[in-house]
């Protein structure tokens, strides 16, 4: 146990070194990197590839993977719009109304994992189809309207702090406690650990792994009220490059793609440090196809580092 936790403890230290060394070549590439507008900008961004991150958070350390966050936020984001430009009087209903549907889509994907007992990336490579299908058969291209109201959300700020920072920074310190100091969120990493140990210590293995991906999806739903908020639009393929774009913090950040070690404080940082290093590639004007590149070559070293070494 203390070497996992030296381990994980090691892999925070390794991001904020680079989370420093991001900031001072910013610092000299460009004079507008570290102004208190961008940084502004920086949080404001947080946001959205912060709670995908989180949700996928939950299904890695359980030992599973949802590749079908992506094209769910972007379903969201079509039915936030098109619902709120029919009624806009109507936010209140429309916001519960998505985080339900998300969470069942979650909880689904991990019914069927059980189920089936098939492997949860090919149970969710299959729904991200059937969603992402879907949504195209109502809507091919960007459309949709929200009201002033619903839109600001994505700028507000308290304290002269962006307010979806301030969420983002409650909602995963709120997932760290769970995590840590209840029986249901300790027994995530026992699962992730060793499934069948789990289960014949008694733990319900399968709940379990139903809650995960229904927190993976109402995750996801937050993403997308705020998604929908800074863009004002729907776009079904407006989260296409969350699903790997989600899974880059989780793996950077100390947790482990096999499931049972890691946690929400590493994801955090992969966030901060995924985040700032697109804000820095995008001042130097690098091409977003170099920066798919970088992101896989990132996912690949840190699978690499973290995997632990079995004889």
């Amino acid at each position: 146990m203390d070497l996992r936790r030296n381990r994980l403890m090691l892999s925070y230290l390794i991001v904020a070194v680079l989370l420093v060394l991001l900031a001072v070549a910013g610092g000299f590439l460009s004079d507008r990197f570290l102004t208190w507008r961008n940084i502004g900008n920086l949080f404001q961004q947080l946001i959205v590839l912060g709670m995908v991150s989180l949700g996928q958070t939950f299904v890695v350390l359980m030992g599973g993977i949802d590749l079908a966050v992506g094209s769910l936020v972007g379903a969201l984001t079509v039915f936030l719009a098109n619902f709120l430009e029919w009624r806009p009087d109507l936010v209140w209903l429309a916001l519960p109304l998505a985080l339900v549907a998300a969470t069942a889509v979650g909880a689904l994907n991990g019914l069927l994992t059980v189920v089936l007992r098939v492997h949860p990336l090919i149970v969710t490579l299959g729904m991200s189809s059937i969603i992402f299908g879907g949504t195209l058969m109502y809507r091919k291209e960007p459309g949709g309207s929200v009201p002033r109201a619903f839109a600001d959300i994505a700028y507000a700020k308290v304290g002269g702090v962006p307010l979806s920072a301030v969420v983002l920074v409650a909602i995963f310190a709120l997932a760290g406690l769970w995590l840590q100091r209840t029986r249901t969120g300790r027994s995530i990493y026992f699962v992730g650990g060793d499934r069948e140990a789990a289960r014949l210590n008694g733990l319900p293995v399968d709940r379990i792994v139903v809650l995960a991906y229904a927190l993976s999806g109402l995750c996801a739903g937050i993403a997308a009220i705020f998604l929908t908020a800074r863009t004002g639009v729907g776009d079904p393929r407006i989260g296409a490059a969350l699903t790997l774009q989600s899974v880059t913090p989780v793996v950077v950040g100390g947790t482990i793609l096999a499931g049972g070690r890691g946690g929400v404080l590493g994801t955090f940082l992969g966030v901060l440090l995924v985040t700032m290093l697109n804000s820095l590639l995008n001042f130097v004007n690098v091409s977003s196809y170099y920066q798919w590149v970088i992101q896989g070559l990132i996912i690949i070293i840190a699978v690499g580092i973290h995997t632990p070494r079995r004889r």
